[in-house]
């Protein structure tokens, strides 16, 4: 089982410098970013697929969620609930 860090307290996040930033929404133990170009990029716990990569698997690092680049899908809002991300494209 994979470790998930929970902090009450800002982290730096780690992701490519070329990335800028348009929304962010926290569940209740993942976190999820849209960037200018509509890339959604999520960490944190994935028990009941939150997180969007396919799979259950919990993360410490963002990672882009390749499935809505795959379809040519550009997000432009996300929303984070407890157990569940929700997006706009």
């Amino acid at each position: 089982a994979a470790f998930i860090s929970i902090q009450a307290f800002p982290a730096l996040l780690d992701l490519p410098q070329d990335l800028e930033v348009s929304a962010v929404s926290c569940g209740s133990r993942h976190t999820a970013i849209v960037t200018r170009g509509g890339e959604l990029y999520t960490w944190g716990w994935g028990k009941y697929g939150q997180l969007g990569h396919g799979n259950n698997i919990s993360s410490d690092q963002a990672r882009r969620v390749e499935h809505l680049v795959s379809k040519g899908l550009w997000v432009e809002e996300v929303v984070c609930g407890p157990w569940t991300t929700y997006i706009r494209v």
